[in-house]
C-alpha cells in the first residue's frame, strides 16, 4: 500500500530526468551497464507507484539525442536493455492499463528496436489508466523546430490561417498531453537538459541528490509531498 501522508493534490502528469546511473556503477567499481540495469528497477517501480496513485501522465527521459555520441558499446547494451525492458514489462502494461506512447525520432534506431517500439505501443493503445511517454532519441529543441518548420509549411499551404500557442502545441510530439506539472531529476544535477523545453514553462521543479538506481517509493513519495506543499500561481499574484 503507498503511503501519501500529507500529500493533498497530486500532479496529473509527471516528468523525470533519470540521471545518475552510471555514476552508481563507478562508485561501485562496477561496469556503466550495471548502473542501467538497477536502474530499470526503479523504472518499474516508479511506474507501479504512478499508476497505484492515479497519476495519469508519467514521462520518462531515458535517452537524448546527445546520448548517440556514448561509446558504441555502451550504446548497444542500452539497446539490448530497451527491448528487454519492452518485452518483460509488456504484461504490467496490459494488466495495469498502461498505454506506451514515444517521444523522439524512432527513426533513429535499428529497425528491429523500431518494430519492438511500434509492436508494443500498437498493443498498449487502448489502454487508458496510466499514459507512459517515453523520451527516446529526444530533443526538445529539435522538437520546436520540427514543429515550427511544419507550421510555416502549412501556412504557406494556407491551412493554417493564424499561429498561437495552442496551434503550436499541436504539433509537438507532446500533442494531446497536458504539459507537466512536476519535474523530478535525480543526481543533483541543475539543468534541463534539452528535455520539454516549451512544454515546462510553469512546471514545478524538484531536484535531488539521489542517484536513479537509488530513486525507488519512498523517494518518489517524498517528491511529490513537496509538490503538494508548493502554490501554483502561473505567473500571477494571489491575495493572502
Amino acid at each position: 500500500m503507498v503511503d501519501t501522508g500529507e500529500i493533498k493534490n497530486l500532479p496529473v502528469h509527471v516528468a523525470i530526468i533519470m540521471d545518475g546511473n552510471g555514476r552508481w556503477a563507478r562508485q561501485r567499481n562496477l561496469p556503466r551497464v550495471e548502473g542501467h540495469l538497477v536502474g530499470m528497477e526503479s523504472v518499474r517501480e516508479i511506474v507501479t507507484t504512478t499508476r497505484k496513485l492515479h497519476i495519469p501522465y508519467l514521462t520518462l527521459y531515458a535517452f537524448s539525442k546527445e546520448n548517440w555520441k556514448r561509446p558504441k558499446e555502451e550504446v548497444k547494451r542500452l539497446l539490448e536493455l530497451l527491448e528487454i525492458y519492452l518485452e518483460k514489462e509488456l504484461p504490467l502494461m496490459m494488466e495495469k492499463g498502461i498505454r506506451l506512447n514515444i517521444l523522439g525520432d524512432i527513426k533513429d534506431f535499428p529497425k528491429r528496436v523500431q518494430r519492438r517500439l511500434q509492436e508494443t505501443m500498437d498493443k498498449t493503445k487502448k489502454n487508458r489508466e496510466l499514459c507512459l511517454n517515453i523520451a527516446l532519441s529526444y530533443s526538445a529543441r529539435k522538437e520546436i523546430l520540427q514543429a515550427a518548420t511544419a507550421i510555416a509549411e502549412e501556412y504557406k499551404r494556407g491551412a493554417i490561417k493564424r499561429i498561437n500557442e495552442r496551434v503550436f502545441e499541436k504539433y509537438l510530439w507532446t500533442k494531446g498531453i497536458p504539459d507537466p506539472d512536476l519535474l523530478i531529476r535525480t543526481s543533483g544535477e541543475m539543468r534541463i537538459s534539452n528535455f520539454l523545453l516549451w512544454q515546462l514553462a510553469y512546471t514545478e521543479l524538484y531536484i535531488t541528490d539521489t542517484l536513479w538506481p537509488d530513486f525507488r517509493e519512498e523517494a518518489y513519495i517524498e517528491a511529490l509531498k513537496e509538490y503538494s506543499r508548493r502554490d501554483r500561481r502561473f505567473g500571477s499574484i494571489k491575495e493572502a
